[in-house]
């Protein structure tokens, strides 16, 4: 038997009822599903009007998930990417910022929790938490110096 396919605003709840997300991303996910005749914009604007897209609920969301692991640099990037309002972004992580240092430490004694022990493993342990998108200036507080 041969199951009807979902309609557009059924596979934006479908969406919407595993995780937060953007207009943007909804918008990227759902235009493959687009039939002729489709229009994708009605069916957003409804499920916004509705509550069902808040682009304030995707970004809370993002940062309390992602903010313990992740640098400023790769959280703005991550947020971005969703298609939200880059002012926004900015303004949310402003707010975060001096928690950054807290963050990185916080990461770098669940990785590795002892200094490192030549100037090799003190660039593995920076690229560490580099590639996470904490700043260089946070990564150089947070990891002590390798011994010479």
């Amino acid at each position: 038997m041969v199951r009807p396919q979902p309609s557009l605003k059924g596979r934006a709840l479908r969406l919407l009822s595993q995780r937060e997300h953007s207009r943007a991303e909804l918008e990227r996910k759902l235009a493959r599903h687009l039939q002729e005749g489709d229009d994708l914009a009605p069916v957003l604007d409804d499920l916004q009007a509705k509550g069902f897209i808040c682009e304030e609920r995707v970004l809370a969301s993002v940062l309390h998930l992602r903010a313990p692991r992740l640098g400023g640099a790769r959280l703005r990037q991550e947020l971005v990417s969703k298609g939200l309002d880059a002012a926004r972004v900015r303004e949310a992580l402003a707010e975060l910022a001096p928690s950054e240092p807290d963050r990185a430490q916080a990461l770098w004694e669940r990785r590795f929790g002892a200094a490192p022990t030549d100037a090799r493993e003190w660039a593995r342990q920076a690229r560490f938490l580099a590639a996470r998108g904490f700043a260089a200036e946070v990564v150089r507080r947070v990891v002590p110096p390798a011994p010479r």
